[in-house]
C-alpha cells in the first residue's frame, strides 16, 4: 500500500519494547506520534 504525503497513516500494530503490543489507535486523540525504522540496528552486519 503507498502512502503519499498528508495521508492518513493506517492502523497498525508493533511489538513494543516491553513486551507487548501497542496498535497506532491507541493514541488517536491522545498524543503525538514519532516511528521511527532502523534498519539492521543493533545487528552485526
Amino acid at each position: 500500500m503507498a502512502l503519499n504525503v498528508g495521508d492518513a497513516a493506517p492502523d497498525f500494530e508493533l511489538k513494543s519494547h516491553l513486551g507487548g503490543t501497542v496498535k497506532l489507535s491507541d493514541f488517536k486523540g491522545k498524543q503525538n506520534v514519532f516511528i521511527a525504522f532502523y534498519p539492521l540496528d543493533w545487528t552485526p552486519v
